[in-house]
């Protein structure tokens, strides 16, 4: 598994809304922050939370993304257009190896 807490504030519930429309994603509201937990991998896909705010395509990104969540268990990955966690840090390990150069055998 792997997740995160948001804060419980206008932004912080429209990244649950998003999030909630993945089958592996469970979402639970408290008080103060937001619970996003899934099994396996899920992805914080940029263009559609800025959407889902009314926003540009660009305005939501990594720094918007650090900015509301306070805490995070699993392999985070933040690319240009998305955050990537993992529940499952072999998967992580083989998708971040996917993006390595190959290693050239330099004689």
């Amino acid at each position: 598994m792997a997740g995160v807490t948001l804060m419980n504030n206008q932004v912080g519930v429209v990244v649950a809304e998003v999030m909630d429309r993945q089958e592996n994603v469970t979402v639970k509201h408290l008080p103060s922050m937001i619970r996003v937990d899934c099994v396996g991998r899920m992805d914080f896909v940029y263009a559609d939370i800025s959407e889902a705010l009314g926003e540009e395509p660009d305005f939501y990104n990594a720094a918007e993304f650090e900015e509301n969540m306070s805490t995070h268990y699993g392999k985070m990955i933040h690319m240009d257009d998305r955050t990537i966690m993992f529940g499952n840090l072999e998967e992580a390990a083989e998708f971040i190896g996917d993006m390595l150069p190959p290693v050239v055998n330099q004689k």
